[in-house]
């Protein structure tokens, strides 16, 4: 079977995402004191609290759904899985509930094993966005009592979208389940060609486990994963492993698709009916992250599995959440720890290189790309050669530098980027100008969009003496990144060079707005007297 054309993965999700929205609502809150310090609370991020004020003003005011919609959501990311059910609930009953509440209510019904409930809940998906996953739920309720009628109306499902992609992979799963694993394998291969969708692997390969198939398990995603007691299947399969599988699936699309608050509502409908389900706690943990909700998101992760085979990604995870959180000092200690490590990889340097490169600790960082590239072997990339070279370039170490700035170009010698940092770092410390300037139009001829780039090849122009050369691309960067210092000020020099003083100045002002240390005194010194003031 040819895989099927993932037409409608990222994009498809996000537009998705976008149709869950909040209701026009028309009633208010009478509990004020209740529902203002719950609103506050929100703004704060403080998911609890806020959850506890909406469930106070919600008790006062039952069937308010301007209370119950902030209830809900606020329910959902804080994990109040009781007032998120009471608050859909009211919604439904107000005939405003948004189309997710149908899925909390699915993963509420079969948790508690309600088929009439569940059967409800899809019939209220079906006509909504979350529509393509109606087939293969109810794929998994047959399945408890016809299996094979199960698998067999799943490959009919018509279509080669999203819906159709969904449901081969439930079909592929279902007859793994009744013991057709090579059938099953072979449809999981066409679905996830070169190993893609590790979560659909792994649900795969926790069936394979449970009959005793370890081998064909371990070919599947590893032996150190599908051998681990733990990732059997459960003893009955229904529509809780169904739904829980697809939420995982879903979970890895949402993911990269950044789709917000049906993110939250795809985990918590997981977890729901598994509460051990790890990658929709990952989900659940980047989705509150992006909102800025950085508590819940880092308690999601501490329920991570810490042997499990989503362990190394959590601990991935937290450190770019405490990052993001301003709390690089913690990052930092876990990065280190990670790197150091005797089960630490390349990847696990390279994240502590990052980190200490934007704590300005270049010749630190220099030392973790040099150990990430050491543990990549042969299989380091330009980027890392790059990010070594460039920390040292920026630690003053030029000579160490240059060598591995070369090596990023010798491997990648059609990538701007690498192009772009040796051919500038050569001007910068008076290399061979004709051949920085060659490299810098090669780089631009790839990349002709980029103001950084742009504005490199126009330095070169004009420290080639050629200021009418310059002028234009360096116009054309500006234009582009109006708020980067550094392309403001060159664009001052060339103005300056050509008599042009007023414009000079003005471009001058605007980098000394957003300019920083050494760069802010240099510029000041330029705005008082001139480029020779400096």
């Amino acid at each position: 079977m040819a895989p099927i054309t993932r037409t409608c993965s990222h994009l498809a999700l996000a537009l998705i995402a976008t149709t869950l929205a909040t209701p026009a609502l028309a009633d208010g809150p009478r509990d004020l004191a209740a529902y203002v310090r719950a609103r506050a609370a929100d703004a704060d991020g403080a998911d609890a609290a806020a959850a506890a004020g909406y469930a106070q003003a919600l008790a006062s005011q039952p069937d308010s759904a301007v209370i119950a919609i902030r209830a809900y959501r606020a329910a959902l990311e804080a994990g109040d899985e009781t007032l998120a059910l009471r608050a859909a609930a009211v919604l439904e009953k107000a005939g405003v509930a948004p189309a997710d509440t149908a899925l909390i209510a699915l993963a509420a019904a079969a948790r508690r094993g309600d088929r009439v409930a569940a059967q409800a809940a899809l019939t209220r998906m079906t006509a909504g966005p979350l529509g393509f996953l109606v087939a293969p739920l109810r794929a998994w309720i047959t399945y408890e009592s016809d299996p094979e009628g199960a698998s067999a109306a799943l490959m009919k499902t018509p279509g080669d979208g999203l819906g159709r992609r969904y449901a081969l992979e439930a079909a592929a799963l279902i007859d793994i389940a009744r013991g057709r694993s090579e059938a099953g394998l072979a449809v999981l291969r066409a679905q996830s060609p070169g190993g893609q969708g590790f979560d659909l692997r792994l649900a795969a390969a926790r069936l394979l486990v449970a009959q005793g198939k370890r081998t064909a398990a371990d070919e599947l995603v590893g032996s150190d994963v599908a051998g681990a007691g733990s990732d059997a299947a459960p003893a009955k399969l229904g529509l809780s492993f169904g739904l829980a599988r697809l939420m995982a699936r879903l979970a890895e699309d949402l993911e990269a698709a950044r789709a917000g608050p049906l993110g939250v509502v795809v985990a918590r409908a997981a977890l729901m009916v598994e509460p051990g389900n790890d990658p929709a706690r990952l989900l659940l943990a980047q989705t509150l992250g992006a909102q800025g909700a950085f508590a819940p998101a880092l308690a999601a992760l501490d329920r991570v599995a810490g042997d499990g085979p989503y362990a190394a990604e959590a601990r991935a995870r937290r450190i770019d959440l405490l990052d993001d959180a301003g709390r690089l000092d913690e990052a930092l200690a876990i990065a280190m720890a990670a790197a150091g490590g005797a089960q630490g990889d390349a990847e696990d340097a390279q994240r502590l290189g990052d980190l200490l490169a934007k704590a300005g600790r270049e010749g630190e960082a220099a030392d973790a790309y040099a150990r990430a590239i050491t543990r990549a072997g042969r299989a380091a990339s330009w980027a890392l050669y790059l990010q070594q070279g460039g920390a040292l370039e920026r630690a003053g170490r030029w000579r160490e530098a240059e060598p591995l700035l070369e090596r990023a170009v010798e491997l990648a010698p059609d990538q701007p980027i690498a192009l772009n940092y040796l051919g500038y770092a050569r001007l910068e410390h008076g290399g061979d100008m004709r051949a920085a300037r060659a490299m810098l139009e090669r780089a631009v001829a790839l990349k002709p969009d980029s103001p950084s780039i742009l504005d490199s090849l126009a330095w070169a122009y004009f420290l080639g003496g050629d200021a009418a050369r310059a002028l234009p691309l360096m116009e054309r960067a500006a234009m582009a990144s109006p708020d980067n210092a550094i392309i403001n000020e060159h664009l001052g020099d060339v103005y300056w060079s050509l008599g042009r003083r007023f414009e000079a100045r003005y471009a001058w002002q605007a980098a000394a707005i957003v300019a920083e240390g050494r760069d802010s005194t240099r510029i000041a010194a330029k705005l008082d007297g001139g480029p020779g003031a400096n």
